[in-house]
């Protein structure tokens, strides 16, 4: 995220970066098939420019005379000539449709709470355009291309915490995109000033919407703001994994741990791709480890056997939980790409030209995946925390100083960061609570059984960001308890950890008398948050999964 957020909720890990400029570069055409992660990422993070594809201006026209062929219809079709909702019944006349159109984007950009972040923002704004480019919305080619120039011009609408019940979609975020493209309500403009959203598109010589018949709905009926979030956590949460993968390798190398029990055979036994994936990222890193080979003796063949008979789970069972994280994060992606291939509407025009209602807008498929993921992140954190708590006992760190402290009783050395990822582990686990089984009606019972689907990635946006801090903070301390490990001795960590060690010093400085650490935690947050710590590890070993 770009430093113009103005949002007192939680963006998550990547809220202190600059967007990177080769990214930022990009154009993501929309409309030429299905958008990507990368797409999303780089719109919404990056700044990426965007452009409608020619088949879909023809797509969206071709559709829109289907919808202007219905006018005059006296048959009642939903969204042209009906009301909305519990309202469905309702026929609209002719000379009231316009104002149908306006009177529902305006009464839905009903949001209320701190504003959501600008990357949230702009990656709503994307995947509704890009349902748009579908053409089976009905709307005009001006409507998406009218959010287009927004994303291009950076004129972010001002979008509220609550709102969103995932029933018919995003309804409140989507509206208050929506009011702003009319040129109402209010935006960020591309220098994070609050601005009338009148005056911001007029400065980038955009032309206010005038909604048609259909449009309205067009711009607010679809799971957008969940989806976008969903994209923007599989992003962070596929580095963050690796980077759980790294910091237990540092962890296990500096508490005389095994490395055995991620041998390929025996991970085989139980094939799960994301155990075996994990696994193998273990034993690059611990490759060649004298720390390691240090606790190694001959068995009666003359093969090295380690002298741990058994680890705690924490360590020895890093690639089964890593793994089975992995694997929910490969199930979710999966569920966004087919979301990215959608048309969210309703009603939708299909290829044959007619104009039909559908539960499509529903946003269970999405809601899932996102409580999953919450789920995941926690107990990853949670086993982060266990290696690091180990650490800090002297009946249970293998020789090391209590609490890592220089002068222990007058130093408290690593007490007070376990508390820290303690807190924020039992945060996490409030937080992977599911959202998606707490339906609440709406609408005079029209729309009885809700997703909460927005909710769910809210919380997960809370939940990626713990999770760097906590793995950042065992960061911390292995690496601090690998230079205790080693200062004594001949021993050195493995190249792969010891890269990473190499790299936190950069930012926090190694054992010695108590010091601030607030500030080294958030540097090594910032190292997480940035993929430096998973670069400097493949730098070393080769690439990691």
């Amino acid at each position: 995220m770009t430093a113009t957020t103005h949002s007192p909720v939680d963006p998550g890990p990547t809220a202190v970066l600059a967007p990177d400029p080769a990214r930022a570069a990009r154009v993501v055409v929309v409309g030429d098939g299905p958008l990507t992660i990368d797409d999303v990422v780089d719109v919404a993070r990056h700044g990426a420019r965007v452009r409608l594809a020619d088949a879909a201006v023809e797509a969206m026209a071709a559709s829109r005379a289907v919808v202007e062929g219905l006018v005059d219809d006296d048959r009642p079709h939903y969204g042209v000539s009906t009301g909305f909702g519990a309202l469905a019944r309702r026929h609209i006349p002719v000379e009231r449709r316009a104002q149908l159109q306006l009177s529902l984007v305006r009464s839905h950009a009903a949001g209320s709470g701190p504003e959501v972040e600008r990357e949230v923002v702009r990656a709503l704004q994307l995947l509704r355009l890009a349902t748009l480019a579908t053409g089976r919305t009905g709307a005009r080619p001006v409507v998406a291309q009218t959010y287009a120039a927004m994303l291009d011009a950076g004129v972010t609408p001002v979008v509220r915490e609550f709102g969103s019940l995932g029933c018919s979609g995003d309804l409140a975020p989507l509206a208050h995109v929506a009011l702003a493209a009319l040129g109402e309500g209010e935006v960020r403009d591309a220098t994070g000033a609050l601005v009338p959203a009148a005056d911001a598109l007029a400065a980038a010589g955009i032309a206010p919407l005038a909604l048609r018949e259909k449009e309205g709905l067009a711009l607010i009926n679809g799971t957008d703001g969940m989806l976008g979030m969903l994209a923007l956590a599989l992003h962070d949460l596929r580095s963050l994994l690796t980077t759980a993968d790294v910091a237990a390798a540092a962890s296990v190398e500096a508490l005389l741990g095994s490395d055995a029990p991620f041998a390929a055979d025996l991970v085989a036994m139980r094939p799960h791709p994301g155990q075996a994936a994990s696994a193998a990222n273990l034993r690059a890193l611990l490759d060649g480890s004298p720390v390691v080979a240090s606790h190694r003796t001959l068995d009666a063949d003359g093969r090295p056997e380690c002298t741990r008979v058994q680890d705690a789970y924490s360590l020895r069972c890093a690639p089964q939980v890593h793994g089975a994280a992995r694997d929910t994060l490969d199930h979710a992606t999966a569920v966004a790409r087919r979301e990215f291939a959608a048309a969210i509407d309703n009603p939708v025009v299909t290829v044959d030209g007619r104009v039909e209602s559908n539960g499509n807008f529903h946003g269970a498929p999405v809601a899932y995946v996102l409580d999953f993921l919450a789920i995941a992140a926690a107990d990853v954190a949670s086993m982060s925390e266990r290696r690091t708590d180990r650490f800090l006992d002297k009946a249970r760190n293998e020789g090391l100083p209590p609490f890592l402290a220089d002068d222990p009783g007058v130093d408290s050395g690593l007490m007070i960061a376990q508390y820290t990822a303690a807190g924020i582990v039992s945060e996490l686990k409030r937080l992977a609570v599911p959202s998606s089984v707490d339906s609440i009606p709406s609408s005079a019972m029209q729309e009885d059984h809700v997703s909460m689907g927005w909710a769910g990635a809210r919380k997960l946006r809370r939940a990626v960001d713990g999770l760097g801090r906590v793995l950042a903070i065992e960061l911390l301390t292995a690496t601090r308890a690998l230079d205790l490990r080693c200062d004594a001795g001949s021993l050195h960590p493995a190249r792969g950890t010891g890269a990473v060690r190499d790299l936190v010093r950069t930012v926090a400085a190694g054992p010695g008398p108590d010091r601030y650490l607030a500030p080294e935690i958030e540097a090594v947050t910032h190292l997480v948050a940035t993929g430096a710590v998973t670069a400097a590890a493949s730098a070393a070993v080769g690439h990691l999964a």
